[in-house]
């Protein structure tokens, strides 16, 4: 088993770089949603409509960052966020033949109970065979909420 603590670096969430065109289309998306919404009598939806929309394009524009993950004796780190292994459920290392394998993390926190986190310039089973001396290996597989996000491009 490793000692020291294994640290790599990743993007927080893939990126789609957008032109104009995309911009247009979902502005004729929201504009052509929120008139059919206000036709039918719901005004407070239509309003909804046109302020997700401009969130979502201004969410397009944010640069992604680079986040520093860590997984040491204590437990995992992600950014400023860190996990404890008694507040770890399970992992399970996700390999992709198309992109890069992820660590799929079950944890007991409310607000993030599971973590997809990239493993891009890391060995995938250095990270399992690191993990599995302190929490379980379970077959899992990445949240619909979370491939939701990746194809909104969030």
């Amino acid at each position: 088993m490793p000692t020291e603590p294994i640290r790599w670096q990743a993007f927080e969430h893939g990126h789609l770089e957008r032109g104009g065109d995309w911009y247009i289309a979902l502005g004729i998306a929201a504009i052509s949603i929120a008139l059919t919404s206000i036709i039918l009598g719901n005004v407070l939806f239509g309003i909804l409509i046109v302020v997700a929309a401009f969130v979502w394009g201004m969410m397009a524009q944010l640069p992604h960052h680079v986040v520093d993950f860590e997984i040491s004796e204590r437990g995992i780190r992600a950014g400023e966020h860190f996990y404890l292994y008694e507040s770890v459920i399970a992992f399970w290392v996700e390999e992709h033949k198309t992109k890069s394998p992820l660590l799929l993390i079950d944890t007991t926190k409310f607000m993030t109970p599971n973590l997809a986190v990239p493993l891009e310039n890391v060995d995938p089973k250095l990270v399992r065979a690191y993990l599995l001396e302190h929490v379980d290996e379970v077959p899992m597989k990445e949240s619909l909420a979370q491939k939701f996000l990746e194809l909104l491009g969030l």
